[in-house]
């Protein structure tokens, strides 16, 4: 695309993953405890100090032990007498406010070190995405893949957070990676690396269990077109999902050493009290207190659980409404809107040129489809995830789908790189690289605009950050990130008291002090006059919502602040009034 040496490729994509590390950094400074990590932090420090699974069994193991090993170097107070702990089923949330914040443990240096390892996973990442599009179509789109991708203002929120998103993005990718290159190159070595990344992409999110049948259909593709035998293929792939679930066990059994046999059958009989599918409810129970059978029992609840809560759904505010059941333009919506406009806009010069480039060559699809097979399994990935993730009832944030994100990087930029290809020897190839340079320019200072304020990030179609409470909220925009400045402004405009009614997994008491008095949605306003009143985006636009049909729960209990302005926006996510 551009004339420059190759020995400098190398040095730019470590610096490019160097400055998205950075701003990840800065901004996760400034970011108090969010609403999952709440439950994830003690639920990994359960899992690694006291090998007991007791804890947010809804999610894999793999990243909360990480997020655990630097705490274990902390000599922390765990009270294993906790009634949320001790007594109740899966009590996360109590445990995770008791751990954190009142068990005389310092929450700044829990907070801090449990996120450091989450920066691991990003760096991870970046890499694979580097590597695969340089293999696919060189040098230029894989430091233009990394480019997007370092840029990202979604990556670079999630991406220090103790939560799962970015890890199952990875994990799907570089599942992806070693699936595909298994099937190009049968050998034993990438049947093994296929089975054991496989197995970890299993220990991540529950999500992807989803690559067993989209593995299950690439294989059948890539039989059909390059002729092999079927049984011959299959058993292989059997192969590999062998190997990925004996991976998964030593991580599990590891996390359920101490958990008492009694009481993970007691958990695992609450827990799935409402399932519906009963005999797969009653495998899981009598499978917990089986010595051997105990590791797979706990990954099958998980399992089941993920299952359960995506058909049941959670209230959310959308485009001005409230439900507890999902839109189907809900992911379409939000990424149009939280991705940089700059992308959306390489994407369509993208494909506007791979159809133009395709027309008239119908006749040779099977031999494209063969050729280009990894672009092809890229473009099917993408559709199968998006599929299953418009079908299901969880509408609470774009990270839900950031495991398609990397691969539209590497499909945007290798089409890009064959439009420039294409042009060099035209008579304009200047005019396209002011053009391409003032997208990826544009992209970037799209992404920085939002420092450090990087969840909230909202492209210009809707006016930025400051207008996204408009549209979505939750883990879009508002997930408790913004406690701690919060009381930085408070005490920076001498206010004593406030009334908070917050959204998150921050401790009002501990981060806000005296100065924090509780407010509810539900209160007479009346009682808020003559003072200061602060109300989490998530809170304020689901008590103004206009309820969609069918939703019953009470809405409209907001509205009658659409009579104040903010005096402020804390971070994008948390308003500001003076109640006069």
């Amino acid at each position: 695309m551009i004339t420059y040496s190759k020995k400098f490729v190398n040095p730019i994509a470590i610096l490019l993953l160097i400055l998205m590390t950075v701003a990840a950094f800065l901004s996760m400074k400034g970011d108090s405890l969010t609403m999952d990590e709440q439950a994830h932090i003690p639920a990994g420090y359960g899992y690694m100090h006291e090998r007991d699974y007791r804890l947010n069994p809804e999610h894999p193991p793999l990243l909360k032990d990480l997020s655990a090993i630097p705490l274990l170097f902390m000599n922390l107070k765990f009270d294993k007498n906790f009634s949320a702990w001790k007594n109740d089923v899966n009590g996360q949330w109590d445990m995770g406010t008791n751990f954190i914040f009142h068990s005389g443990n310092n929450p700044d240096k829990i907070i801090f070190w449990a996120r450091i390892p989450m920066f691991l996973i990003l760096i991870i990442l970046g890499f694979y995405i580097f590597k695969w599009a340089k293999e696919l179509f060189g040098p230029k789109a894989a430091l233009l893949s990394l480019f997007l991708f370092s840029f990202s203002p979604a990556f670079i929120a999630h991406g220090h957070y103790v939560t799962t998103d970015v890890g199952a993005a990875a994990a799907f990718f570089i599942a992806s990676y070693y699936f595909v290159k298994y099937l190009q190159y049968p050998t034993k070595k990438n049947l093994i690396i296929a089975g054991i990344v496989f197995g970890i992409a299993q220990l991540i999110k529950f999500s992807l269990f989803l690559l067993v049948p989209t593995f299950g259909l690439f294989l059948i593709i890539w039989i059909i077109i390059a002729k092999q035998r079927f049984w011959r293929y299959l058993w292989k792939f059997i192969l590999i999902l062998i190997i990925g679930y004996i991976v998964v066990y030593p991580v599990y059994q590891y996390n359920v050493l101490n958990y008492p046999p009694q009481k993970q059958v007691s958990d695992a009989t609450s827990i799935l009290a409402s399932y519906s599918v009963r005999p797969l409810a009653n495998l899981v129970i009598w499978m917990a207190d089986k010595p051997i059978l105990r590791a797979y029992s706990q990954y099958a609840l998980g399992l089941l659980l993920v299952f359960q809560r995506a058909s049941g759904g959670n209230t959310t505010f959308f485009m001005g409404e409230i439900n507890n059941q999902a839109w189907i333009t809900y992911f379409p919506t939000v990424y149009a809107i939280k991705e940089p406009l700059a992308l959306h806009i390489l994407t369509i010069i993208a494909i506007l040129f791979l159809v133009w480039s395709s027309s008239g060559k119908a006749s040779n699809f099977g031999r494209s489809l063969k050729n280009n097979f990894t672009e092809w399994m890229m473009l099917l990935f993408i559709i199968i995830y998006w599929f299953f993730s418009i079908r299901s009832n969880l509408n609470i944030g774009i990270r839900h789908i950031l495991p398609t994100f990397p691969f539209v990087y590497i499909l945007v930029s290798g089409q890009i790189k064959r439009i420039f290809n294409y042009i060099k020897n035209k008579k304009t190839p200047g005019l396209c690289v002011v053009v391409f340079g003032f997208l990826i320019a544009w992209y970037a200072a799209s992404s920085l605009s939002c420092f450090p304020y990087y969840l909230t990030y909202f492209n210009e179609l809707v006016g930025g950050a400051k207008n996204g409470y408009i549209y979505v909220v939750d883990s879009n925009l508002d997930w408790g990130q913004d406690l701690k400045r919060l009381n930085n402004w408070l005490e920076e405009n001498n206010i004593s008291k406030i009334k908070v009614d917050y959204f998150g997994g921050g401790d009002t008491n501990y981060y806000l002090g005296n100065k924090y008095e509780p407010w509810h949605g539900d209160w007479n306003p009346e009682k808020a006059k003559g003072s200061w009143l602060a109300i989490s985006a998530t809170l304020l636009q689901g008590g103004r919502g206009l309820a969609a049909k069918g939703f019953t729960s009470t809405t409209g209990y907001y509205r009658w602040l659409y009579n104040y302005k903010p005096i402020t926006i804390i971070g994008n996510s948390i308003f500001v009034y003076y109640i006069k």
